[in-house]
């Protein structure tokens, strides 16, 4: 009877791996194959700076800012004010508009690299993500060709002054009046 009991010690079964072998050999190449896919796109933003009009009074330097609004977009430095008003439509027009108008102040200050966007409340995402990649980057025609030119890839995002509307009727009646002045001094000048 001894005997009998010390061979039913000696004979361990041996563990079966092989279906446990079977799923690692399938399930590690898949999630390898699907962690490539699982990629994270990141905009690295800048917050304005709160004494960047304090800076230099001496040397004046472009201070970029572009208001979206709910009926228009405000191209205007932060020290002169307004440098171009464009009415939100829903044409592409106004895309064309805006974006011959980040390409003329880029020409004009080909160092400038940094934009903030002021957007009041209004304003959907994206109608945002779609100002973010025209001011970044616009195609220009360049003899037969398309070229694609950096215009301002530093972008700020802040909250915009909110315009009554009373406010707002009477800045483009003072706008509409100074055109007309400059054109009529225009006249004169020619005469």
């Amino acid at each position: 009877m001894k005997r009998r009991g010390l061979q039913t010690i000696q004979q361990a079964e041996e563990l079966n791996i092989t279906a446990f072998l079977n799923l690692m050999v399938i399930l590690v190449p898949f999630l390898l194959i699907t962690a490539v896919f699982s990629r994270l796109t990141v905009l690295e933003l800048n917050l304005p700076a709160l004494d960047a009009k304090g800076e230099d009074s001496a040397k004046v330097k472009l201070q970029l800012e572009l208001v979206i609004r709910e009926h228009s977009f405000d191209i205007q430095d932060a020290n002169i004010g307004l440098i171009k008003k464009i009415e939100r439509t829903q044409k592409d027009s106004q895309w064309k508009q805006f974006t011959d108008a980040m390409v003329a102040i880029k020409t004009r200050f080909p160092d400038e690299s940094s934009i903030s966007l002021l957007l009041e409340p209004e304003v959907d995402y994206k109608t945002m993500i779609k100002v973010m990649d025209k001011v970044r980057s616009a195609q220009v025609v360049v003899g037969f060709s398309a070229e694609t030119v950096v215009l301002f890839p530093d972008i700020s995002i802040g909250d915009a002054q909110v315009i009554a509307v009373t406010e707002l009727a009477v800045n483009d009646l003072a706008v509409e009046a100074s055109v007309a002045s400059g054109q009529a001094s225009d006249k004169s000048a020619k005469e």
